[in-house]
């Protein structure tokens, strides 16, 4: 199976293994929810580019994580945010894929657009590498 695929719904188990932040949320989504009540997490896309070497076969994956909330501050989200990380870090790569390297590439915090709140996006590079 892909390495998009297969690595992203192992972040995704990963992630919903967390009781702490699983706790803090009302629902963690694989894509964006038709609907949902904050505070909630969607794991968004996820980007594939080669990367690998002489008898390596490997991507880099860039994966999309969003939390929403509702409060007038964003405190709540600092809390989530910090869950996030350390989760993303420990994940294993899924069937067939194994997990070298993740880095955080950018993280930014917004008032929402769209309603009152707040949303915090986060973007991880993974570099994976096939197993057997």
């Amino acid at each position: 199976m892909s390495a998009e695929v297969t690595v992203r719904a192992a972040a995704i188990a990963a992630l919903r293994e967390d009781t702490v932040l699983m706790d803090g949320l009302n629902g963690l989504f694989d894509g964006q929810p038709v609907r949902a009540s904050v505070p909630y997490a969607v794991v968004g896309e996820c980007l594939a580019s080669d990367w690998g070497g002489k008898g390596l076969d490997g991507r880099e994956l860039r994966l999309s994580i969003s939390l929403h909330d509702a409060g007038e501050t964003p405190g709540r989200l600092a809390m989530l945010l910090g869950r996030i990380e350390p989760v993303v870090q420990a994940a294993d790569g899924g069937e067939g894929w194994r997990i070298v390297g993740v880095r955080l590439i950018r993280s930014r915090l917004v008032k929402a657009r769209d309603r009152d709140g707040w949303q915090a996006v986060v973007d991880y590079r993974l570099r994976v590498v096939r197993e057997g």
